[in-house]
């Protein structure tokens, strides 16, 4: 499959997910609770499965070959090639608050890297989309390209987390206890759309930790598309999820890292 008939394709699988999500939004659903002995709240929906079939039935017809890692039905053939890793909704929590900040992502790996990656809001009918080396939003008012935005200090930056609270107790909490009093201004609960943000030039750092792969590798070619950084806190590959901090700057990250790792 060339190049643009992949896009195509990704953008097929937006749609087709999305139109199952919608019904869903805003409405009376069906709720259930993943979490196990006292764990933290965990929320699954109708929703988030409904998606996630289509999703898998859709990759399964075009490209029986390629393995497939979704939140909801596990994982098939990890050990191909090219691995699509779905999220149906990130920020269910949103979803279901009647928040329009949850979208759901749409990532390809190819011998194990993100090389591309799709963020849809269906309800905003916005679309983010790169592939590393460039990355663009496709809404109501057309098509853009993405940039990040130049920050070099922590004291100019913006911010973003999903919860500080979901930070374990430890070094974790701690590093992100040192990191948000030394920036402008931090924000909480946007999910994937931080992530868009910072490759649209909204906002500059995002900190994040207890990430699994279908939260963070459809973002990462979007990020690095627009000019900024993904890593893991120690710097590695973030393809894997854990401690996760993305940057616009690679000056920003660098000192966000520092502080994170004392």
């Amino acid at each position: 499959m060339s190049v643009v008939d992949l896009a195509r394709f990704m953008d097929d699988l937006a749609t087709e997910s999305g139109q199952a999500i919608l019904p869903f939004f805003r409405a009376h659903f069906g709720l259930d609770d993943k979490a196990r002995g006292g764990a933290a709240f965990d929320p699954v929906t109708e929703a988030d499965r409904a998606a996630e079939v289509v999703l898998r039935n859709m990759i399964r017809q075009a490209f029986p070959t390629h393995g497939i890692l979704g939140e909801e039905f596990g994982s098939e053939r990890l050990d191909a090639e090219c691995v699509w890793v779905l999220d149906p909704i990130d920020g269910t929590r949103a979803f279901i608050a009647g928040l329009p900040t949850w979208g759901t992502l749409i990532g390809l790996k190819r011998a194990g890297a993100a090389v591309r990656g799709l963020m849809h809001q269906p309800f905003l009918n916005e679309r983010f989309f790169g592939d590393g080396a460039s990355a663009k939003l496709r809404n109501a008012r057309g098509e853009r390209t993405l940039r990040t935005r130049r920050c070099e200090s922590l004291k100019e930056a913006i911010l973003a987390t999903t919860d500080p609270r979901l930070f374990a107790e430890g070094e974790e909490a701690e590093g992100y206890r040192r990191i948000e009093p030394a920036v402008r201004m931090a924000r909480y609960g946007a999910d994937c759309y931080a992530y868009c943000m910072l490759a649209a030039g909204q906002i500059d750092l995002v900190v994040e930790a207890g990430l699994k792969p279908y939260d963070i590798v459809a973002l990462i070619p979007i990020v690095e598309g627009a000019g900024g950084v993904v890593t893991a806190w120690d710097g590695g590959p973030a393809t894997e999820g854990g401690r996760v901090i993305a940057a616009g700057d690679r000056r920003l990250h660098a000192a966000a890292l520092a502080v994170l790792n004392p």
